[in-house]
């Protein structure tokens, strides 16, 4: 579907938000985890607003969109660090940051000053950027723009009530959160304060791609004395196609343990979702097997979401599989990756 993206107009009173809550200051007496919820009077999407800040390096008011973007933000903590950027970029979400100069984007920096505003200094910059997952961050759409519109009004009503009243953000209960809701009456909304239960999502069952014939010709192949590493994992690069959003591509990456050699170095597209290219891997593998003309004896695999796609192959293919961070053919063939990509 083509991105209707927010105008300079839709844009303006964004900034005078943000302005407003630099001055309010909230992340000296709020934390990360001082979530409240809002809830978006257009649609009803629940959106989880959390100022940072409080350490002083990146100061910023992000809003996780819904129970997939708020446990998402929750599980952060349980993940190693390695994980963590890939992680973040997997969560749904807009962040509306105080950043420097340099970190805009000339469409930043050309319509602040079509709105006649002046900034300066280290962050001192508003930058708004939406979080598709998957997706590099990128300018807002117009219905995003009302969305976050509505959640940094909110900042500046909760964050001074939570200061006086340190409990308001602790409801009672096994994952109930304070939230913010509105009604429309005439041509205004009255806000008011609710609590809810917001449970964690449902995961998501996934659609695997598969070959039923190349699977049962592969099933004939005979078993080679071959071990593979395996990881899948996004790449740091993005890429933007045309006038496309700009995409973080993924790679499948397999190497022979023992020789080095990479045998598979596969860019995914995370389109339209990242569920959809997840279910792609399975008959990756399979194409790999029947490439190769054999199915190897045993895989490895670092990525626990890897290990667990195999797990749908492999009693049709009867390999050993084993889930390990310690691969080091492929650290060296992915070293060898990075250094290309980054060039």
């Amino acid at each position: 579907m083509p991105e209707t993206y927010a105008t300079v107009a839709e844009y303006r009173p964004l900034y005078a938000l943000m302005d407003a809550i630099k001055a309010l200051v909230p992340w000296t007496w709020m934390q990360e985890t001082d979530i409240f919820g809002v809830q978006n009077p257009e649609t009803d999407e629940l959106g989880f607003v959390s100022p940072m800040g409080m350490a002083g390096e990146h100061y910023a008011v992000a809003v996780y969109r819904g129970a997939k973007g708020l446990y998402g933000f929750l599980g952060l903590s349980q993940q190693p660090p390695a994980q963590i950027v890939e992680s973040l970029f997997q969560i749904p979400q807009f962040q509306a940051s105080f950043e420097n100069r340099e970190l805009l984007e000339k469409v930043d920096r050309d319509r602040i000053k079509e709105l006649g505003l002046k900034y300066r200094g280290q962050n001192a910059w508003p930058l708004l950027r939406s979080f598709h997952p998957g997706y590099y961050p990128w300018r807002l759409e117009s219905a995003e723009a009302r969305f976050l519109h509505y959640a940094l009004e909110q900042v500046l009503e909760v964050a001074p009530r939570f200061k006086a009243q340190p409990t308001l953000l602790r409801p009672k209960g096994k994952n109930r959160y304070f939230v913010r809701t509105a009604e429309r009456q005439g041509d205004r909304l009255v806000w008011q304060d609710t609590v809810q239960e917001v449970p964690p999502p449902v995961p998501t069952n996934l659609r695997l791609s598969m070959d039923p014939q190349l699977l049962a010709a592969v099933q004939q192949l005979p078993k080679a004395r071959l071990t593979l590493e395996m990881d899948f994992s996004m790449m740091p690069t993005p890429i933007r196609e045309r006038d496309q959003r700009p995409y973080f591509p993924y790679m499948l990456m397999v190497v022979d343990a023992q020789s080095g050699m990479i045998l598979a170095g596969d860019l995914l597209h995370p389109d339209p979702s990242l569920e959809a290219m997840w279910g792609e891997i399975p008959l990756k593998i399979v194409q790999l097997c029947a490439g190769l003309r054999a199915i190897p004896a045993e895989i490895r695999a670092r990525s626990p979401l890897l290990h667990q796609l195999l797990q749908t192959i492999q009693p049709e293919l009867n390999f050993k599989l084993k889930q390990s961070n310690r691969l080091p053919a492929l650290d060296s063939a992915q070293n060898e990756m990075t250094q290309f990509f980054r060039q």
